[in-house]
């Protein structure tokens, strides 16, 4: 199986981009982990909420593969603590049978068809996160449920 943390809008910060890009390499040691990132809607202030949300809905539609385990993350989805998430992904190891594919939404969310093309939602945090920090959140804790499932001390540290 493989991980796909798919997003709009790339990071811009690179501090962050750093940060993100060690953890994914740290990821990849234990599972394959990749990320795609659909661009940001060009005249995006000439768009309304619902227009924005549909157009980047249908752009992230494309990315996606019909045998795709696609679960958002959403601010209504699941909580888990590291080591329940630890045992989502394992849980998924064994009947994923490709793609786990993880979706960060635009500024305003997700459109109607990517609520229905989704298996389930997952909430990082009750709060609310800038996508840099969800991006960056979301492959530490990938990490850290990697090391969980392999006995390593980084969960204890």
């Amino acid at each position: 199986m493989k991980v796909i943390l798919l997003s709009v809008g790339k990071t811009d910060d690179t501090y962050f981009a750093q940060i993100i890009e060690t953890y994914r390499k740290r990821v990849n040691f234990y599972i394959p982990f990749e990320m795609k990132v659909v661009p940001d809607l060009k005249n995006r202030k000439n768009l309304s909420e619902k227009e924005q949300r549909t157009l980047e809905g249908n752009n992230l539609l494309r990315m996606l593969q019909p045998s795709d385990y696609v679960v958002l993350l959403d601010d209504k989805g699941k909580e888990y603590t590291s080591a329940e998430f630890a045992g989502f992904i394992e849980k998924k190891t064994h009947s994923v049978p490709r793609q786990l594919v993880f979706i960060i939404g635009g500024p305003y969310g997700f459109s109607q068809e990517i609520y229905e093309a989704a298996h389930e939602k997952l909430s990082l945090s009750k709060m609310t996160f800038t996508h840099q920090m969800v991006r960056l959140v979301f492959a530490e804790q990938l990490y850290r449920a990697m090391t969980i499932l392999h006995n390593e001390p980084y969960h204890h540290a």
